[in-house]
């Protein structure tokens, strides 16, 4: 199915029946990374899972998003198909999102698998290696006049997820990551399940301990051993909390 938000076309699929339940994937996934779990969701709730703008078969937004942005999509999609106080599970990137939304509606139950929204504290090693990128950035292009050489550069310096994404991707990528959230976890009501990877580097678990301490309603379930995808290293744990917290 096809929904159109400002001119841009976002895929989208529903299955089963029940009370809204809201899936948003992370960062280079799309709504295929839940598919294990629909056939038991789907038997309790009406299920919905989006391709955010940039992924799977939506298109890439029109300008550079921030999380914000992505936000108001989700309003808006929720508006078109009468989606009230829905239910969200959401994982990484898909969190930045659902924490703006759930700040401004009301939602019924979320959890959070190693969702991101928590901006790390810096090392100094962190900003010589940025500023120092952009410094031979700077330099191969405007000195030497080799945007080739460009190319490689960033290669060698930028993340999977950066690399692996189109250049508008990239920009929105930078964009997100820099947002901070966690002022706006206090205003969400909803009851919610963190549900984490022990050894999650991407969202360390100091994230989740700090989501817990400012949300209103919190709990948290450790996935030992368990990486930044720990609902998929352990599905079955996953499926049983996520039944008996949603209900």
């Amino acid at each position: 199915m096809e929904f159109i938000y400002e001119g841009i076309s976002i895929g989208y699929s529903i299955c089963g029946s029940g009370p809204d339940l809201l899936l948003l994937h992370g960062w280079g996934c799309t709504r295929s990374v839940f598919d294990a779990f629909l056939p038991s969701l789907s038997q309790s709730h009406r299920v919905i899972g989006l391709d955010f703008p940039g992924f799977g078969e939506s298109d890439e937004p029109a300008s550079v998003w921030g999380a914000y942005e992505y936000a108001a999509m989700l309003e808006a999609f929720c508006d078109h198909l009468g989606i009230v106080e829905p239910s969200i599970i959401c994982h990484s990137f898909g969190g930045r999102v659902a924490i703006i939304f759930a700040s401004r509606r009301k939602v019924g139950r979320m959890i959070f698998a190693d969702v991101a929204g928590i901006r790390p504290r810096r090392r100094p090693s962190y900003y010589f290696k940025v500023y120092g990128y952009k410094l031979s950035k700077w330099f191969l292009l405007k000195v030497l006049r080799k945007p080739e050489a460009v190319e490689r550069l960033r290669k060698g310096r930028g993340s999977a997820d950066y690399n692996a994404a189109s250049p508008k991707m990239r920009a929105v990528l930078s964009k997100v990551v820099n947002q901070d959230l966690r002022t706006l976890l206090p205003a969400i009501e909803a009851p919610v399940l963190l549900f984490w990877g022990e050894n999650d580097t991407a969202t360390p678990l100091s994230d989740a301990l700090l989501m817990q301490r400012k949300l209103r309603d919190a709990g948290l379930v450790t996935v030992p051993g368990g990486s930044h995808f720990s609902f998929l290293d352990n599905p079955a744990l996953f499926i049983a909390v996520a039944r008996n917290f949603l209900g």
